[in-house]
């Protein structure tokens, strides 16, 4: 095995910039059980191909990759070695890759042992710690564990720090439409309308209100409201004009929101219930328009 250079892990650094902070967490590193913290040539590291995370955002890697040619790479990664010289990543792909576009040679490294099921659950744990995970990588993640360890849903829940209830409500979504499940990923909709969509027995029904969503930007409160109106047997146009009709206000209300949207020269909103409770609010973009707002209501005093 080669020689590789040992870091005195109880050394801290001072030598962080304000703006470091808001890009690696510099709070204690969790070493994963690792005895020893080494530097290891990038191209010794491999990425693990059971890795949570998907996707890595490019602009925030270029912020990282920035980041550490001023600093270095302040939070090392954790490996386990594979072969002689191989060495692959339970935590830190997205700071290993920062560094390739960095232009460094070698990182620091807490090495471990660990099995498998023990790589998937660290780097699961690590990346819902540390990164925003979409809704599907957390699933997919989720169900790889169970697949290959055979833990059950309980067991997951205990490792991984999440109750038996959220890890169910995520392995639901992997029952969606590809469709549905894509856009979620690509968070062009939220958890929300995903668990609403799920209330629907029927996959073709799911798809069709997917399209009214992507088409009319429907909130996921308009949306459970739909299904609903789905579940009682109603079909989508039927349930789309009462939602429309339930959420239009009155002419006399429309007509208020009008004056007041002329008064406070903003575009004020308003929503009515059918028991005529309701609620008015009045927007500004900048502290400008606020003073603007305030100066008016002072008049009326």
């Amino acid at each position: 095995m080669a020689v590789h250079k040992k870091f005195n892990r109880n050394v801290k650094t001072n030598a962080l910039g304000r703006g470091l902070d808001a890009l690696i967490s510099t709070e204690a590193v969790s070493t994963q059980g690792s005895s020893t913290i080494n530097e290891i040539a990038l191209d010794q590291i491999e990425a693990n191909p059971n890795q949570p995370r998907r996707e890595f955002d490019p602009a925030a890697l270029e912020e990282l990759a920035n980041s550490i040619k001023e600093l270095g790479l302040v939070q090392p990664i954790t490996l386990r070695q594979i072969s002689e010289n191989r060495f692959q990543i339970i935590a830190g792909e997205r700071r290993w890759r920062a560094s390739q576009m960095a232009g460094l040679k070698a990182i620091p490294a807490y090495i471990r042992t660990a099995n498998d099921e023990n790589v998937m659950e660290m780097a699961l744990v690590e990346n819902l710690q540390r990164e925003d995970l979409n809704a599907i990588e957390i699933a997919l993640a989720y169900e790889q564990l169970l697949d290959k360890s055979g833990m059950t849903q309980e067991k997951v829940s205990e490792r991984v720090g999440k109750s038996r209830a959220a890890i169910a409500n995520y392995l639901r979504l992997l029952k969606l439409p590809a469709q549905v499940q894509m856009a979620l990923q690509k968070k062009e909709i939220d958890m929300g309308h995903a668990r609403a969509l799920l209330s629907l027995s029927s996959p073709s029904l799911q798809l069709k209100l997917f399209k009214e969503i992507q088409k009319n930007g429907y909130s996921v409160r308009k949306v459970e409201e739909i299904c609903q109106s789905l579940n009682n047997g109603e079909d989508i146009l039927t349930a789309k004009k009462k939602i429309t009709a339930k959420s239009k206000l009155p002419e006399e209300f429309n007509v208020l929101k009008q004056k007041l949207s002329q008064f406070f020269d903003t575009k004020v909103q308003m929503t009515c219930s059918p028991n005529g409770k309701g609620r008015i609010s009045i927007p500004f973009s900048n502290e400008e328009d606020l003073e603007h707002i305030m100066n008016v209501l002072d008049q009326l005093k």
